[in-house]
Parts: C-alpha cells; structure tokens; sequence
C-alpha cells in the first residue's frame, strides 16, 4: 500500500515487492509546488544543462528533433507556433542555449538548426583569450607568472570579453521580448550560483500578465526580471576560470557564478511553471573507460583540475529524473478520486545524454585548443597527455575546446543519439 501523513490509502499496485513508502518521501515540496499554473498536457518545457564547449551536443540533439518534426504531417514547420517548447531553462553554457533559441522562437521549427549553425561558427577565439608566449610551456613558473598576471587584470584565469561581444551579436533580446508578447513562448529562466549568499538563483523572464510569483526554498530561489547578457555571463562564469558577474537581487547587488554549482533541482522551475512535459538534454557521460590506466601514480595538477570541474559540472540529472518518474508513477497508480484530490500532477520527462564518453572524443582534439591557453596549461602541468593523466587532460581541455572539429563531433554525436531514440521522441512529442 501507500502511506499518506493521515494513514493508508488503498492500494492499486500488487506487487508484492513494492516496498512501503510515504507519499510524503516520494513528493518532495521543493519539486513540485503547490501554486503552479494549470497547464495543458500538450505544453512542453526544455531543460539545457551547463558544461562548456561539451553543450554543443545538445545543439545536435535539438537539429535532429527539428528534422523529425518536420517530417510529421501534424507540424506546420513555417509556422511560429511549430516552435515546440513553451518554457525553456538553462544552465551555464545551457542558459546561452536555450537564450538563443528562446531569442528566435518566432521561427518556429528553424530555430533549432540554427542553433547548430552558430555552434558550427563558433572559435574559442569568440569565447576567451588568454595573452601568453609560446616558450611558457617550457616552464612551470612562467606559466604560473602568465596566468597571475592574468587573474589580476580579469580576477580570472581567462579574459571573458570575446564571449560578451559574441553573445550581443548572437542573442536576440528584442526577439526574445517579441516571442514571450505573442504567447510563443512563456517564460525563459536563467540559473546561476551567488557567491556573496551561497544562494541558487534562477532568473526567469515571462510573458505579459503572468500570474506565478516567485519562489524561495532553502537555498534556491527565483527572480522575475528581464533576462540580460549580464545574466547570461553569470550562468556561465566557471569557476576560477571565468570572472564573477555582478547582478541586482531584491535592490541589492550579489556576484554570481556558474549555475551548475549547488544545482540539486534541475526541474524544479519547469515544474514550478506547470510543465507536464519536460525535455531535458545533458551532457553527463559514460565512465571513460579507454582513458583509465591500469596504475595511477599520484596526481598531477591536469588530474586534480579535471577532477575539480567534473565536480562543479557534477550532473543531479539523473537523480532529478528518476525522483519526477518515480512520484509521476505513485500518482498513476493512485485511485482516481484520490489523484484529483490532491495538490500535485505527472510529470512526463525523456532525459538525453551522451552515448559516449565526451571526455574521449575531447581527447582526440586537445591540439587544437588556442596555442596560448595550451600552452600555458601545459606548463602548469594541467595538461598532460601522458597515459596516467589522459582522462583529466582531456576533461579539462572539453570545457574550452570551442574549436569546429570538437565542436562538430558534438553536434553529430547529439544528432546520433536523438536519432537512436526515436520512437521515444515520437510518443513524447505526439508525432
């Protein structure tokens, strides 16, 4: 049976191994809130999840879902109104992708391959830069001396203003604005981390006269402001490498962070706008496995820097998504006049992630990272290549790898993928 706080409520599932829990345990408040919006099932939220250069593969992933949109006789593809997400949310470089995507909603269905056009476009040159001589490589404490100088011109190891340039060119803010005025889309949300409060803030811009107020939850919260390139460059400010971003919450200013640090809940604003249906893509991996060596001698600085972004990108995902199947199926299997009753709906999610190890394919491409960023790390011994310390070079090396053979691999290991899960994409998006 399943327990509720006022007792038992009369089972519908007889396995005789479901195991006893409480309806309580299985809802989890933060998840889903009592006061969303009543949404139609048919209302799909995209959920874009942060990793540097790696997030190219959901730009694979969405030009795939395009196509096979486009191919069912029950989507009109020139129409604005075939664009297929009513929310969308991102974190990181995440949050770049669904802005871009949110900025040309009124496209309709074209907006998804254009996302991965502008990937194909992008250099690493348009992203960062990083001054330094080639001979740094050769020396640990002139590398050392490079990237001081370096954190104190840009308090980063990185210069981040190419990434602002790129993104005013690229991202649509009046477009945006027109698409969330005529009911295209609904709402946008933006997450990142605050260093000043240690709090996790989503900054969700929404369409005119909309109803759902802001949330607080013990670490997380919302804001409903107009979704800015400052905001954009927050999300996406790894740390260490990219500078903290200054941004005003309830009339005081905070610096932020990338989103992906203390993300628990990634779903949680979907969930918070009412969202039935969710598309979220990842880019978590497969262990990689052709990379480990058979000894592991101690660690070099390349092992604990990758170490250390693998754990700031560390993706809830999965988590997240077994804990909404898990209540959507508690719900199901509920008596009718039960589920009615109570203050909480299904949720339908399909989670894309990479087949393969992304860290595997970024290791075939590290040459091609710029000669002043590879050479520095080199001579901090960040990136060694050697057989013991492949694995954390190239997981370093794929979050700035936004060079167009990386890139491209990406894109059509997404499209591969969406492709390997076609019939689940049919079904969840009606087709």
């Amino acid at each position: 049976m399943i327990l509720d706080k006022g007792g038992p409520l009369p089972s519908t599932h007889h396995r005789s191994e479901a195991p006893l829990v409480s309806l309580d345990t299985l809802i989890n408040p933060s998840f889903i809130d009592l006061r969303a919006p009543v949404s139609t099932e048919k209302a799909c939220a995209l959920v874009l999840m942060g990793g540097g250069a790696r997030t190219a593969y959901q730009a694979g992933v969405l030009k795939a879902l395009a196509r096979v949109m486009a191919g069912s006789p029950k989507v009109n593809s020139t129409d604005e109104h075939s664009f297929p997400f009513r929310w969308l949310f991102g974190t990181s470089a995440g949050a770049l992708n669904a802005s871009y995507l949110a900025s040309r909603a009124l496209m309709g269905l074209q907006a998804l391959p254009e996302l991965a056009a502008f990937w194909s476009g992008l250099r690493s040159d348009r992203v960062y830069s990083l001054e330094a001589p080639g001979w740094v490589s050769a020396n640990r404490v002139l590398a050392g001396l490079i990237l001081a100088r370096q954190v104190r011109r840009h308090h980063a190891l990185l210069d981040t203003l190419p990434l602002i340039d790129t993104l005013h060119r690229a991202i649509d803010l009046p477009g945006l604005e027109r698409a969330l005025a005529r009911g295209v889309i609904e709402a946008l949300g933006i997450t990142a981390s605050s260093y000043t409060s240690g709090e996790h803030w989503t900054f969700c811009q929404t369409a005119p006269g909309h109803q759902l107020r802001p949330w607080h939850r013990p670490g997380r919260r919302a804001a409903f402001q107009p979704i800015t390139i400052e905001h954009l460059m927050a999300s996406s400010a790894i740390p260490f490498l990219f500078p903290a971003v200054p941004l005003w919450v309830e009339g005081h200013k905070e610096h932020f962070g990338d989103g992906s640090m203390r993300q628990l809940s990634p779903l949680s604003p979907a969930i918070q706008f009412g969202a039935r249906r969710v598309l979220v893509i990842g880019v978590g991996q497969p262990q990689r496995s052709g990379l480990v060596g058979r000894y592991n001698p101690e660690p070099t600085a390349g092992t604990i820097a990758g170490h250390a972004m693998a754990s700031v990108f560390h993706d809830t995902l999965m988590h997240d998504v077994e804990q909404a199947q898990r209540v959507s199926e508690t719900l199901a299997h509920l008596p009718p006049h039960i589920a009615a009753a109570l203050p909480y709906h299904p949720v339908q999610v399909l989670a894309i992630q990479p087949s393969l190890s992304l860290d595997e394919l970024a290791h075939k491409h590290i040459g091609a990272l710029p000669a002043a960023t590879r050479n520095t790390l080199k001579g901090l011994g960040a990136l060694d290549t050697g057989r013991a310390s492949a694995g954390s070079a190239a997981s370093l090396a794929s979050y700035l790898l936004f060079e167009p053979d990386f890139v491209n691999a990406l894109i059509e290991l997404g499209e591969r993928d969406a492709w390997a899960r076609l019939d689940e994409l049919k079904v969840f998006f009606n087709l």
